[in-house]
């Protein structure tokens, strides 16, 4: 054999052995499948027992805490560091019990009031909580959605008659009907391009999509995805727009696309998750609240939070 032919051989052998990746593309693409390998594995963050059954919320600050309703006792909200530690926040009025909670972009804390029937805002500073909006033709306001405008969207079920509503309060803090006769509308989300509104009905298992103008205004409802079996709680969207949804009871987090395609199924430590928020310093970590034993998990994902988005 020649010296060329042979160094030709030789480097052929090469290709085939490695692939035709340098050792840094291998390193880095070794990197990837561990990274990989890592996401959408639930672990849990907080200890039993610290929040009530009733535990919900949850909502991330700019500086990394998470606030979720009913620490210790109903009626309150509490705070969990970024390392897990949790405290309370704020004790609400006499005759308010929260539920979904939200950040506006003044970096206010609103609050759905399921038995006051109203949307209750925390001043982050002084802790002070006010009536931001009330209407007595709510049943119960369970969860909230927000645009990026402000504009806020509140669910609410009836769960004795499996019926419900949606509401949205504009910038002059009034609730609005948009729609009801529907079954009994839990999760409520934004997309990120702030063009469409997500809602579950929890006991008929349907997830709805509208189209959403910049007004919060709601046309085309269209049907995206059905379950056969198991109820549904809250939901939000990551950057690229994939839905995250609890099934309460199924104990599992389900990811969709914008046009509700399963994109994967994942466990947590509970059977019943009631929602679940985006945070940590990349906006990956997302913290899933469970009913079971009050307390709450967490998990990386691969794309950021809505909120985190760039």
């Amino acid at each position: 054999m020649s010296i060329i032919k042979e160094k030709i051989w030789y480097a052929l052998l090469l290709i085939l052995v490695t692939g035709g990746c340098s050792g840094t593309d291998k390193n880095k693409n070794m990197a990837k499948k561990k990274d990989m390998e890592d996401l959408y594995k639930s672990e849990r963050f907080t200890e039993k027992s610290e929040f009530t059954s009733g535990i919900e919320g949850p909502a991330v600050d700019k500086e990394g805490n998470l606030y979720v309703v009913n620490f210790g006792k109903a009626g309150t909200i509490g705070k969990v560091s970024p390392g897990g530690d949790a405290s309370l926040f704020v004790t609400l009025p006499e005759g308010s019990t929260g539920n979904g909670i939200r950040f506006n972009s003044k970096g206010e804390m609103l609050i759905a009031d399921y038995t006051g029937h109203n949307v209750l805002k925390v001043d982050m500073e002084s802790r002070e909580v006010s009536v931001y909006a009330h209407h007595d033709g709510l049943n119960q306001p369970n969860d909230l959605a927000i645009m990026d405008n402000d504009i806020l969207f509140a669910s609410d079920p009836n769960w004795g008659e499996s019926t419900g509503q949606i509401w949205r309060i504009g910038p002059d803090a009034q609730f609005e009907l948009l729609e009801s006769g529907m079954g009994t509308t839990n999760g409520i989300e934004v997309s990120p391009d702030n063009k469409t509104l997500y809602v579950n009905e929890s006991v008929q298992r349907n997830v709805w999509a509208y189209d959403l103008d910049e007004n919060g205004n709601l046309s085309n409802k269209r049907l995206i995805h059905t379950f056969e079996d198991f109820g549904m709680d809250g939901m939000r969207t990551d950057a690229s727009g994939n839905l995250f949804i609890t099934r309460h009871g199924k104990g599992t987090i389900v990811q969709l696309s914008p046009k509700g395609e399963l994109i994967r199924e994942f466990t947590v430590s509970g059977m019943k998750p009631s929602n679940i928020a985006f945070g940590g310093s990349d906006g990956k970590t997302a913290y899933v609240t469970l009913q079971d034993d009050g307390n709450i998990d967490r998990f990386r994902s691969e794309h950021p939070g809505r909120s985190f988005r760039k």
